[in-house]
């Protein structure tokens, strides 16, 4: 589309800052393939917590709000949405999985789009999957009643037309190496929003699309941190650029670079977050065993191996078995009896303490 012509393409230019960026979001993305293969176990938690905050704020952004005591549950499928909101979450939170579990695989294809929106709404009464059948234009409400314009998308009769062309445009940048993948990915995310193909979930559906579309070059980062989240808690700068770069869209005379510094600063934060979470979990919990041990020794009181899996989530009881046998056979803790009740004490809290075990 307006953005992924040959001639758009080659009219970009980047500068010192532009380029420094660039560099250093493709070193990160080293780096976290590094962190990944070192220590997925460590991300387990970062990957459930990104999770409920992605559904979360994606649905946020649009004024749609579920009580958090509520939101985890159905993020976690432990409840079955009972208004329009939690419906709406449900459906991101599906089609979310999705993108988790298959977006490497999957196309970035008209179909895969329609199929993503469908999944958004298959707990709502009205049907997804369809692209819009009347105009929509992007309109701006105020507080006190007004409203004003902000951008007129592709008219409906035309929008399987420009569709079509800008997956196709995508297709030929990719395979012509016309831009850096960082480059094509915020251009498309602009030129579907420019679009607008959808009665509505346009911008949540720009969200995923933006996620789909960095996994496929190995920016995982959205997988452990909430891009939306952080979109969302910078929703001035995020509308105020989109806005910014769609003027003169429909005649391929927009400026890119407020959009492209956004969405690259909102990237780049991801990834610094991504390495002090990171860096904090595993120096706080290092391995799982070290974690179980970590949490035994602090205990001054006999306790359970339930209340040591509790305390340590993400850990096997198994794990908890193997690290009190080797703990054990340290002498540094001894069971208080047998059985499915029994419970274990530090030895050197018996020896402060001056009690013994049974």
């Amino acid at each position: 589309m307006h953005s992924l012509t040959s001639d758009y393409l080659a009219k970009l230019r980047f500068d010192t800052q532009q380029l420094a960026t660039l560099r250093a979001l493709g070193e990160y993305c080293g780096k976290q393939r590094l962190y990944v293969a070192q220590s997925p176990e460590v991300l387990s938690d970062l990957r459930q917590i990104a999770v409920i905050e992605s559904t979360e704020s994606s649905n946020r952004l649009e004024g749609v709000v579920v009580p958090a005591s509520r939101l985890k549950s159905l993020v976690l499928k432990n409840a079955t949405p009972k208004s329009r909101s939690e419906q709406e979450v449900a459906g991101y939170r599906d089609a979310l999985g999705l993108i988790h579990e298959s977006a490497e695989q999957m196309p970035f294809s008209e179909g895969a789009i329609l199929q993503l929106h469908n999944i958004l709404y298959r707990y709502m009464p009205q049907r997804g999957g369809h692209w819009k059948a009347t105009n929509n234009d992007i309109v701006e409400r105020h507080p006190d009643g007004s409203s004003r314009i902000r951008f007129r998308p592709v008219a409906a009769h035309l929008t399987p037309i420009a569709m079509t062309d800008m997956v196709g445009r995508y297709r030929i940048a990719l395979d012509r190496h016309l831009a850096d993948p960082l480059v094509l990915v915020p251009l498309v995310v602009l030129d579907f929003l420019c679009i607008h193909p959808f009665p509505d979930g346009n911008g949540r559906m720009a969200r995923l699309l933006t996620l789909q579309l960095l996994y496929h070059f190995d920016y995982a980062v959205g997988r452990y941190i909430s891009l939306e989240r952080i979109f969302e808690e910078s929703k001035e700068s995020y509308y105020e650029t989109l806005e910014a770069s769609s003027q003169n869209w429909h005649e391929g005379a927009h400026d890119i670079a407020p959009w492209l510094n956004y969405f690259w600063g909102a990237l780049l934060r991801a990834y610094k977050e991504f390495e002090e979470r990171v860096g904090t979990i595993e120096s706080r919990r290092g391995t799982k065993g070290d974690r179980v041990r970590a949490e035994i020794l602090k205990r001054n009181l006999p306790f359970s191996i339930s209340e040591v899996e509790e305390a340590c989530p993400g850990v096997s009881r198994d794990m908890v078995r193997l690290v009190l046998r080797a703990m054990k056979a340290e002498g540094l803790i001894a069971p208080t009896g047998k059985g499915r009740g029994a419970k274990w004490v530090s030895l050197a809290a018996v020896a402060v303490g001056g009690t013994c075990p049974n």
